[in-house]
């Protein structure tokens, strides 16, 4: 097992403890392990972490399939199997968060404590540790207690009523966003934490939950409730407050433009023939104001062009534009690509395969990209079980 000490990244020197599962925790620990981080996912005996059952897709040998859903949020982790409630595995655990500098837990309030693992306790043993705790609603209030599942906190966060086709056609976003958010604002609290220890010499809990992290970026549609007292509404594919800026229908098909100044209006309506004074038009205001009309005139502008001829066009005027991509298409794109966001990895199963691939890169100062380590991939259940316990045992 590699020394912690000698691993690369930015968390190179630290030990995360994960008991979570489903996606916010896993997410979160991902994102660590993407730094550097060493992460012991530990699991439950015999089925483990939820998602190792969510699918179709499986994919792999019939007798031992693999879930997708578990593949998007593991990789660069450890997996060792351990029994929470058998006191030989508990005494593992806590001998393993003696060593942490990070454990992460998505349980509902309470459970760790009925563990006998309540925050006192673990930095009763460990005061350098930071503790990421994630819930649905949050940990106190009159709902807190609430188990938290995606779809249920993109209603109840206000998130479906923003997006749709319109008021009565309330959507979900097609990721499970509210646990991506939390995960991310999770390990953004934890670096902060990891970061204050650094100058107190003493670890904190962070707590957050599916319902701040949606309400977190509310942005422009919450102030737009609590300062102007309107209540944003879904209406489709189109922006509440700028104007044109959406999808637009052209002779076979659509593209997307984001006109978003009076110079880019101005640009647009030159590269086009329309003018850019129009009465009722002449402002981002009026053309809000007058939406319906504004798409009537933007799509008689385009009903002659063919989607791909349209994008050059606008690309030539310094229009922001852009097309809707299938998932499979944005996999194949060389932009996508460029930017490091695909990864090779060597499963014990599957052989090699092919996962999205983290969204950060770092760079020198000379602009040479600096590779932060060798990635891995998800772990099979209690795959590393037994150099973990051998390493716990030896005490190195």
């Amino acid at each position: 097992m590699t020394d912690r000490t000698e691993r690369s990244g930015p968390l190179g020197d630290v030990l995360v403890v994960d008991l979570t599962r489903a996606l916010a925790g896993p997410h979160a620990t991902m994102m660590m392990g993407d730094l550097g981080a060493r992460v012991v996912k530990v699991e439950a005996p015999g089925h483990g972490d939820d998602t190792r059952g969510w699918g179709p897709p499986f994919v792999g040998p019939d007798d031992d399939q693999q879930s997708t859903y578990f593949l998007s949020a593991n990789r660069n982790k450890e997996s060792v199997a351990l029994d929470l409630k058998d006191e030989h595995d508990r005494d593992l655990l806590l001998r393993l968060v003696d060593r942490a500098d990070v454990l992460v837990e998505n349980f509902r309030t309470g459970v760790l404590e009925r563990l006998g693992l309540g925050i006192a306790e673990l930095q009763a043993r460990n005061p350098r540790l930071v503790v990421l705790s994630i819930t649905g609603f949050g940990h106190d209030g009159p709902e807190g207690g609430r188990a938290g599942y995606d779809q249920i906190a993109q209603g109840e966060a206000g998130l479906m009523s923003l997006t749709g086709s319109g008021p009565d056609d309330p959507q979900r976003v097609g990721t499970p966003i509210a646990d991506l958010l939390s995960g991310m604002y999770g390990a953004y609290g934890v670096l902060a934490a990891l970061h204050e220890r650094a100058r107190t010499g003493v670890g904190t809990v962070v707590r957050t939950s599916l319902l701040a992290s949606v309400v977190g970026v509310h942005a422009f549609q919450g102030t737009r409730w609590t300062v102007a007292g309107e209540v944003g509404r879904a209406q489709g594919n189109h922006h509440p407050s700028i104007a044109p800026y959406g999808l637009f229908r052209c002779r076979d098909g659509s593209v997307q433009i984001a006109v978003g100044s009076e110079g880019l209006w101005r640009r647009l309506c030159e590269g086009f023939g329309l003018d850019p004074a129009a009465p009722g038009l002449a402002t981002n205001k009026e053309r809000v104001g007058a939406r319906d009309r504004l798409i009537g005139v933007v799509e008689a502008a385009f009903a002659d062009w063919d989607a791909e001829p349209l994008l050059a066009r606008l690309a030539e005027v310094g229009v922001p534009a852009g097309k809707v991509r299938t998932l499979d298409e944005v996999y194949a794109w060389d932009q996508t690509a460029s930017q490091g966001l695909l990864v090779d990895v060597e499963h014990p199963t599957l052989g090699s395969v092919t996962l999205p691939g983290p969204p950060l890169r770092f760079f020198d100062a000379d602009g040479t990209e600096v590779t932060r380590r060798e990635h891995a991939a998800p772990p099979t259940l209690d795959q590393h079980g037994g150099s973990v316990r051998a390493w716990l045992e030896a005490g190195e």
